[in-house]
């Protein structure tokens, strides 16, 4: 009988931290997710594309410490013509074999909004990221947008990578990237939204699950885990 009502509240816990990280997200609030410990075994601080300002950035490059990376839907980078870099790499240094934790990269080209200057500032990047999540919510709403478009607003190489999700989201990959874009979608958030791995400033390694809980909880950040997030909107 105690399992079954330790597995009912661990349930209820589970579907409360989504409901929470899905108000924060329609709110435009950051959330942390944390993917799976057999894929990444990481945190990544995540926010909605359109709701990024200066403070955010460097929000994501002092508390988390990764990547900054802008992810699209499928749909969207289809409009944009926005290719998996592994694909067009004519390189020997291109990808040629899975990642470590199994999936193909996400990676698609870097750019920098064409009214940036240098690109990598915290100004540069908010403006970029937020009229990368701009152009997404045009596509989402059938805006004829298409590469010119694109390339009109945003020039490449750039300081902000843009991934591309996988087309069946959660049925086919379960990365940040699809974590995040899941969780855009149960907000009713345009489909792109930013991600950046969290790091422990001691190790250099991923901050570990309960630091990145810590760090949540002290800084009123919703936590949520991937399987939670899969099992409710997947």
């Amino acid at each position: 009988m105690s399992g079954e009502t330790d597995v009912e509240i661990g349930d209820a816990e589970a579907a409360g931290a989504v409901d929470e990280a899905v108000a924060a997200f329609r709110e435009g609030r950051p959330v942390c997710v944390h993917d799976f410990d057999d894929r990444e075994g990481e945190t990544d601080l995540i926010y909605p594309a359109g709701a990024i300002d200066a403070d955010a950035v460097a929000r994501m490059r002092n508390d988390a410490g990764g990547l900054i990376c802008t992810a699209f839907s499928d749909a969207v980078a289809d409009a944009a013509d926005l290719p998996f870099l592994a694909d067009v790499i004519d390189h020997p240094a291109g990808e040629t074999e899975h990642l470590a934790y199994g999936d193909r990269s996400s990676f698609s080209l870097t750019v920098n909004h064409r009214d940036t200057f240098t690109g990598v500032t915290d100004d540069d990047r908010a403006l970029t990221i937020s009229e990368l999540g701009a152009f997404a919510e045009r596509a989402a709403d059938g805006d004829a947008v298409d590469a010119a478009a694109f390339a009109d607003e945003f020039r490449a190489p750039g300081h902000v990578h843009v991934l591309r999700a996988a087309e069946g989201l959660l049925d086919e990959r379960r990365g940040h990237t699809e974590l995040g874009l899941a969780l855009a979608d149960a907000a009713d958030r345009p489909p792109a939204v930013v991600v950046c791995e969290m790091l422990d400033d001691e190790t250099g390694d991923a901050l570990s699950t309960a630091a990145a809980r810590e760090y949540a909880a002290r800084n009123g950040i919703p936590f949520v885990d991937g399987a939670a997030l899969v099992e409710r909107l997947g």
